[in-house]
């Protein structure tokens, strides 16, 4: 049987076939993002350039020698890959179990394509089992916890924990997510709130699963 390592492994590698050459493309966060990053490095493949979305993946690109640049200083990127903490039959997803999805909301707007490179635990019929992150504005964190809790959630504080932007993470369980494109609208319409990790609006265009049985591509449904 596969190792999850393994399953990441197999998707990022498939996922090089949707990179060309001599553009720039957005790079995600997270371990299935770094198998993808360490595979690049090896094959041989020219970009002009990479726009990071945290500092780990900034950090792995250097070590790799692959070059980085800003978003500033693209107006496009041709691709943008990064996993998902869950992925639906519609290529919604959740994301931010690394505190990065601002950031990669961001970015994954400025791309021509958005390439999710998964393994088959994350590929779900519904999302939900994960926890939902909110990036929130420190002084509103409880106003924006109880508005939370009327939407239904169980939010949670991330102790410990600042985003890459300053600003700290409720964890919020319970959600009822039938709906991804209707509550990833109703929690970002609620002041305080930054981001939701909901990428209801900004769907993956092509889920590239690790499985077992070697690479599937998948289109939404």
């Amino acid at each position: 049987m596969a190792t999850p390592e393994e399953l990441k492994r197999i998707a990022a590698e498939k996922a090089l076939a949707f990179v060309p050459e001599n553009e720039y493309i957005g790079i995600g966060t997270g371990s299935t993002v770094n198998e993808f990053i360490k595979v690049l490095a090896v094959s041989g493949k020219q970009i002009k350039g990479a726009v990071s979305t945290s500092k780990g993946t900034s950090e792995l690109l250097a070590q790799l020698d692959i070059p980085e640049v800003q978003l500033n200083e693209v107006s496009r990127l041709a691709v943008y890959v990064d996993g998902a903490d869950e992925i639906n039959h519609s290529l919604q997803m959740i994301k931010g179990g690394g505190g990065a999805h601002l950031n990669e909301k961001i970015v994954a707007s400025m791309a021509d394509k958005f390439i999710c490179i998964a393994d088959e635990r994350k590929y779900v019929s519904r999302l939900g089992k994960f926890p939902l992150p909110v990036e929130v504005i420190p002084m509103a964190r409880s106003m924006v916890s109880r508005k939370l809790v009327a939407l239904g959630g169980e939010p949670e504080l991330r102790i410990g924990f600042t985003t890459f932007n300053g600003h700290q993470i409720v964890d919020v369980k319970g959600l009822d997510l039938s709906q991804p494109v209707t509550m990833e609208d109703k929690i970002n319409q609620i002041p305080g709130v930054v981001e939701n990790g909901l990428f209801a609006h900004n769907a993956a265009d092509v889920l590239v699963l690790g499985t077992a049985e070697g690479a599937k591509v998948i289109e939404p449904n």
